[in-house]
């Protein structure tokens, strides 16, 4: 992963001590001649935390305490600011069912508030990191990352050629990441007993290595107003289980309100526009105003009917497959 045409640019990224903003600040530091990396979020004692963590001997990396609910803060923040990565958001799935409008104000409000920050202080690219459970959304955390996406593509109506250019990412689940299922099945393996809610469940895997990878590439080909999925490989969670707890017994709970049995990364809606290339597809604007076709000339149309989900997916993680990814976290 070639991160040249970062050399001289200032990135902010929001969210920035969660697990993608901590690896990707890692990997820009190492990497990349990037000269300014800002962290913006609201939690004082994990940006203290990165601060003591994080070795930044060229004094490159900068934090900022605040809410992307705020959009005056956002404002002052992104001044001078090249490339902003969205990576804040309210993520959990039976806490946002409890609490739907606290979902609205950051995942949706909050991402037009950064917006509006970018426009404002004239920012060249802003990508969105989304997920699966955007595609044909189950619960309230995929259907608010869902109008997010759709913020983003409709703010390149308003930067105008040679404006901001606006995309996005979309990815299934993150191995290693706060939160993630590796953590639970740690807690459980204990009790000699893994919850899990159907056996047939599927879904959608990367590490945070690969995440910020999709980030990056985004970044650096992004036309303004697409989305890029990368190609993923699937793998059965209750495959996953007995792989990391061999020895524990399962239990079926059944399917949880909000949670799909399988996740989607292009819908068959979508796939009306949307063109394959070796390691990605890209899902374009279908706007008047989209004019990247000649961009992604290269790329393949899909074909009629495609519907690219985690259980009809062409690659699949066995076990061995499975460890090797482990081995990266």
């Amino acid at each position: 992963m070639s991160l040249d045409f970062l050399g001289g640019k200032t990135i902010l990224i929001t969210g920035g001590t969660g697990s993608f903003g901590q690896r990707c600040v890692r990997i820009l530091l190492g990497q990349s001649a990037a000269a300014r990396i800002v962290i913006f979020s609201r939690d004082e004692l994990k940006q203290s935390q990165m601060q003591t963590e994080i070795s930044d001997p060229d004094g490159r990396l900068r934090f900022f305490i605040g809410d992307i609910r705020d959009v005056d803060r956002l404002i002052m923040a992104l001044q001078g600011v090249d490339y902003v990565i969205h990576a804040a958001a309210l993520k959990q799935v039976p806490a946002l069912e409890y609490n739907p409008f606290e979902a609205v104000k950051t995942n949706i409000i909050g991402t037009q508030n950064v917006i509006m920050a970018a426009l404002k202080n004239n920012v060249e690219k802003m990508v969105l990191v989304s997920t699966d459970k955007a595609a044909n959304p189950a619960n309230l955390y995929g259907a608010t990352k869902l109008c997010a996406e759709r913020l983003m593509t409709s703010a390149n109506a308003y930067s105008g050629k040679g404006g901001t250019k606006f995309g996005a990412v979309r990815y299934g689940n993150v191995l290693g990441s706060r939160g993630s299922i590796i953590k639970i099945i740690e807690q459980q393996r204990a009790t000699g007993e893994i919850t899990l809610t159907h056996e047939d469940m599927t879904r959608f895997w990367i590490t945070l290595d690969q995440g910020v990878e999709v980030v990056m590439m985004a970044l650096e080909k992004m036309y303004g107003g697409e989305v890029f999925v990368p190609k993923l490989p699937s793998m059965k969670i209750k495959d996953f289980i007995s792989l990391l707890a061999p020895d524990s017994k399962i239990k079926i709970v059944g399917i949880r309100p909000g949670e799909k049995l399988h996740e989607a990364l292009v819908t068959l809606e979508e796939a009306r526009h949307t063109k394959e290339f070796s390691n990605h597809y890209v899902i374009m604007p279908e706007h008047d105003w989209w004019l990247g076709h000649d961009v992604y000339g290269s790329g393949v149309k899909v074909e009629e009917g495609f519907y690219f989900a985690s259980h009809n997916n062409e690659q699949w993680l066995d076990e061995e497959g499975m460890k090797k990814l482990l081995t990266t976290l």
